[in-house]
């Protein structure tokens, strides 16, 4: 806008600012003064202070400073924290936000004060930045470098309000810029690290919310301006911030496979079993494999080839107990482990894996099963 009316524009910004941003504002038109990002507001280096040195030397130049206008917050009281509202029809529980200057989560915070203060305003910032530590009441530390841009501070402005946040919470560059990414490939949504925070923020606090929490997470920018970064593999890896990818199998775990057998309860042999009990459970429900348990542990299995062998070499062994004679036990999974850890298992010629149940039951996943579940996903 200032630019098409004929206004030269300055932008102070922090060298560490990513190579997509500074194309955009330079195609825009605006100048760019790099500050080094090691600087701190405080110092003559740093990106305010720049700013405001420019304004002093250079006529008839005014500071738009973002930082200290009151307008950033009351734009969030009077318009982010009503339509949250409203698109939750009120039932929001949870608000996550992404804090830079702080002025979104006060201006929300401050709305959802004097409409429902229940209503859980929780601020998010990189490991190094200091919300949590002004928030807490504890004397600051020194700033630690952070990678991720537009969220967290070196110096808190005016109009941040601990008194309208609940809570803040610290998420790594390493968390956050994998949880972005993550959201990219499993809900097609385009942001930046600050929104990968926010995100990862609310994942790991919902783990412990009930079923009638309504969680919003704000997310602050687009994934476009970090192309040369966060997108970038060779830039993660260099960093030692590199995730292997969630392949779509990786989506399909234990227990989404263990929803679709129409058998919920494990067959198993006990010890002092004889083979002739074991061979009729196996026909009496139509298995050939079967995990031998003992006190609710699997100490080995047996299967149809087994019993099968052994009748070929001695006929009389029918009456002998099946712990004589039985094989290793099958691999033991959790039950959110992955259809490709599950593959892995079953390729060690084991005949099926077992499952442990979060309630200590066991349940088990064939061959047959995973055939099932890749068909029909």
């Amino acid at each position: 806008v200032a630019v098409s009316r004929g206004y030269k524009v300055l932008l102070a910004a922090p060298d560490s600012i990513c190579r997509e941003k500074q194309e955009v504002l330079k195609a825009l038109g605006a100048e760019l003064v790099l500050t080094p990002s090691e600087a701190t507001d405080g110092n003559l280096n740093g990106c305010v202070a720049v700013a405001e040195n420019l304004v002093r030397t250079l006529p008839n130049a005014w500071f738009a400073n973002m930082y200290e206008n009151p307008v950033s917050r009351q734009v969030h009281e009077k318009e982010t924290g009503p339509e949250i509202f409203s698109q939750t029809e009120g039932k929001v529980t949870h608000v996550f936000v992404p804090m830079a200057s702080g002025a979104m989560i006060s201006g929300i915070g401050r709305y959802f004060r004097s409409r429902n203060p229940e209503v859980r305003i929780i601020g998010v910032e990189p490991e190094g930045s200091l919300y949590r530590d002004l928030h807490e009441g504890r004397t600051q530390g020194g700033v630690t470098p952070f990678q991720l841009e537009d969220i967290g501070t070196v110096q808190p402005t005016s109009f941040w309000e601990a008194s309208m946040i609940d809570r803040v919470v610290q998420v790594s560059d390493a968390d956050a810029f994998n949880c972005g990414r993550e959201l990219l490939r499993s809900e097609a949504v385009f942001a930046g690290g600050a929104s990968g925070a926010a995100m990862c923020a609310a994942l790991r606090e919902g783990e412990s919310l009930g079923s009638d929490s309504l969680v919003v997470v704000m997310m602050t920018d687009f994934g476009g301006y970090d192309l040369s970064r966060m997108y970038n593999d060779e830039w993660m890896r260099r960093q030692g911030f590199y995730r292997k990818a969630k392949t779509a199998l990786d989506q399909i775990t234990a227990d989404d496979i263990l929803l679709r057998k129409a058998r919920k309860d494990l067959i198993f042999a006990q010890p002092e079993q004889t083979l002739a009990d074991v061979f009729e459970m196996m026909k009496q429900n139509d298995v050939s494999q079967m995990p031998i348990v003992s006190f609710g542990a699997p100490i080995g299995s047996i299967s149809e080839n087994k019993i099968l062998s052994i009748l070929i070499e001695n006929d009389s062994t029918m009456n002998a107990k099946v712990v004589a004679f039985m094989e290793k036990p099958f691999p033991v999974c959790q039950s959110d482990a992955t259809i490709s850890e599950l593959s892995g298992k079953l390729q060690t010629n084991a005949a099926g894996v077992l499952i442990s149940l979060s309630d200590g039951r066991l349940q088990l996943i064939t061959k047959s099963d995973l055939i099932d579940a890749l068909t029909h996903k």
